[in-house]
């Protein structure tokens, strides 16, 4: 399979007409990358200063609660960080009212979570191997269990330099998950819940959730792995947008710097084809359920 499908997409809330609608749903389901390379997010000329990585004090980016309105991971007070509120605010709509358009099946079904602003490079960034997104890897929340529920990603380049993103998108995701089948251990009954209880989690880690973790990690510590296994290089040049399962594409961040973000999480029954979740085919390779 290609591992990217593109569309002529050029505004965030423009009408998606049906058969885009129905190709961009198969191929997202499938484990492919819609790409859109005409639709740009424009910071305003006001937000231009926040166009540093000083911004973030020691994390990898600024995050931004829609529920909540919270402004999190930055050293911005006052105006600033006012200003960069709106600026994430306004980017999580418009990749909210993209979802809504291009994936209409998801309509009502998706949850908005976090978004963030990513001013800091990629490359080079000095970081433990577990923690290195220039590793090949399936995301995973650690402290936010999904529960089954799939990552869903917009990303946005806004490089004020024209620099593109260079993402590796590895194997089908079946593929990778048998690779490592047998060094993915079923967690010891109640854990979940004593985590949850110890407050390491924010909700008892399901079976699913252990498993995806485990998956993570076994991915980015083989160093084999990340040398031999099928891979494509991608760059996103600034001014597009891409969309992808993050819990479901093999993905690297090789370098880069200034993005937008935003998560969204969908309910496996609210797929067209729920089998290709990693949720189903997990419990394929273990023959059980794991929440």
């Amino acid at each position: 399979m290609d591992p990217l499908w593109t569309a002529p997409i050029a505004a965030w809330d423009a009408p998606v007409d049906p058969p885009t609608a129905s190709a961009a749903l198969t191929s997202l389901e499938a484990g492919a990358v819609v790409f859109l390379p005409a639709l740009a997010f424009q910071p305003l000329p006001a937000e231009t200063d926040l166009f540093s990585p000083v911004i973030l004090g020691t994390a990898k980016n600024a995050s931004f609660d829609p529920a909540s309105g919270r402004l999190g991971g930055t050293t911005t007070t006052g105006v600033e960080a006012a200003k960069l509120r709106e600026m994430i605010a306004r980017f999580s709509t418009g990749a909210a009212a993209l979802v809504d358009r291009i994936f209409p099946r998801y309509r009502g079904l998706v949850m908005r979570a976090r978004a963030s602003f990513r001013p800091a490079e990629i490359a080079g960034r000095k970081t433990t191997w577990r923690k290195d997104d220039t590793r090949l890897h399936v995301d995973s929340f650690p402290a936010t269990p999904t529960g089954g529920r799939r990552i869903l990603r917009v990303f946005t380049n806004v490089n004020p330099d024209g620099r593109a993103r260079a993402w590796r998108v590895g194997d089908d995701f079946d593929a990778v998950a048998r690779t490592f089948g047998e060094r993915l251990r079923v967690p010891l009954p109640g854990s979940g819940h004593l985590l949850a209880l110890l407050r390491v989690t924010k909700s008892p880690r399901s079976v699913y959730d252990a498993l995806m973790l485990q998956l993570h990690d076994r991915m980015k510590e083989d160093d084999a792995f990340q040398r031999e296994s099928p891979q494509h290089a991608l760059d996103f040049p600034a001014g597009s947008t891409w969309v992808a399962f993050t819990d479901q594409v093999s993905h690297a961040a090789m370098s880069g710097q200034y993005q937008l973000e935003q998560t969204f999480l969908l309910p496996v029954d609210a797929m067209a084809q729920p089998d290709r979740s990693p949720l189903k085919i997990l419990e394929t390779i273990k023959g059980r359920r794991l929440v």
